[in-house]
């Protein structure tokens, strides 16, 4: 009987081994936003493409729109490895030490698309993802959405530099008051909603003449809807995909700002893959950054396309002297945050961005 026992025993250990052995391994992939957007498409492309190329045996679960953790959340999530994989936007970087990743949130720094893309790609880029190893987390991708428009319940067209005394200190970046010799028309009193924990969109805010309002993106549309906040700033695909048009008078296509995104992983997640199944998702993610960049121009010019087409949003074109003037009036963001960025590196950038600062 003694044997019978060790034999069922073993048999046992042997049928669970071989159970555990076949048990996929499970990424718990967190986002902010919709599955209709870029990056939610991707991040859907990215789950496929891991399970066809690991034949099943990893598997992606994707959780849009906060459905797991609200943006200001995921990243405590993240380094306790209650998710694996995050697809923050940039703005948010700087919250885990790296400042440098506040300078994708400058003003009118990408002339285009294709510089944000050569920063992001190169050396620049690079060393960033690198900087958060010390932090527990790897960098895999860098993912984009291109250039934030403005939006109110009222039109925003006028942003008006004074050249006075002062205009060329703007004093720090945690101040409160707005940068000296700047003076702005339709911004006034405004509470416009910015990404929290970003101080460049703060500045940026404070320099038009609104007050910036930290939301966490699940909450920007009732707080629309509410007027709890005047207005925000999204790129066109979140501004269609978040139903802003319904709750949003007035829309500017200003492309002040860029944004993007890193696809993150926790560090001693992803190293303690096993190599063939790393390797295998490294070749998903490749192609799911192809296609995410492919998509989200596609998606932005459609988006844009809808929200004329519903007609419950007044959309303003700014013509180069209106968009001359927006970039004078945010001029001193740049000075601003020069020396928490780093002057060394930020003129790295304007060189390869092929801009003078």
């Amino acid at each position: 009987m003694k044997l019978i026992a060790i034999l069922f025993g073993v048999l046992a250990l042997v049928f669970s081994s071989t159970a555990a052995a076949h048990q996929p391994i499970v990424i718990k992939f967190s986002h902010v936003v919709s599955t209709d957007s870029p990056k939610g498409r991707a991040a859907e492309k990215f789950a496929e493409l891991a399970a066809q190329y690991t034949n099943g045996r990893v598997k992606v679960e994707v959780y849009p729109s906060s459905c797991l953790y609200q943006d200001v959340e995921e990243f405590a999530a993240l380094q306790a490895g209650w998710v694996q994989m995050l697809a923050p936007s940039l703005s948010k970087l700087s919250a885990l030490g790296v400042r440098e990743f506040e300078v994708f949130d400058l003003p009118y720094i990408f002339p285009d698309r294709a510089a944000a893309l050569r920063v992001m790609d190169g050396p620049i880029g690079q060393q960033l993802l690198k900087k958060l190893e010390s932090r527990g987390i790897v960098g895999l991708a860098y993912w984009d959405n291109g250039f934030k428009q403005m939006s109110a319940n009222r039109p925003l067209v006028s942003a008006q530099a004074q050249i006075g005394p002062g205009s060329g200190d703007s004093g720090s970046p945690e101040s409160g008051a707005h940068p000296p010799g700047v003076t702005t028309r339709d911004f006034n009193g405004l509470k416009m909603r910015v990404q929290p924990g970003s101080k460049v969109l703060f500045a940026q805010m404070r320099a038009l003449g609104a007050t910036p309002m930290p939301l966490p993106f699940s909450e920007v549309y009732s707080d629309l809807k509410q007027r709890a906040v005047d207005g925000t700033e999204n790129p066109m695909s979140n501004f269609y995909s978040q139903r802003f048009f319904r709750v949003q008078k007035h829309l500017t296509i200003s492309d002040h700002g860029y944004l993007g995104y890193a696809v993150i992983a926790n560090r001693k997640f992803w190293d303690g893959l096993p190599a063939d199944a790393r390797s295998a998702l490294e070749r998903a993610m490749q192609e799911a950054t192809a296609y995410e960049r492919e998509l989200a121009p596609t998606e932005n010019e459609a988006a844009l396309a809808a929200v004329r087409e519903a007609a419950t949003t007044e959309i303003h074109v700014l013509t180069p002297e209106e968009r001359s003037a927006w970039q004078e009036a945010l001029q001193p963001v740049h000075r601003q945050f020069e020396k928490r960025i780093g002057g060394e590196f930020l003129r790295s950038v304007y060189e390869v961005v092929g801009s003078a600062k």
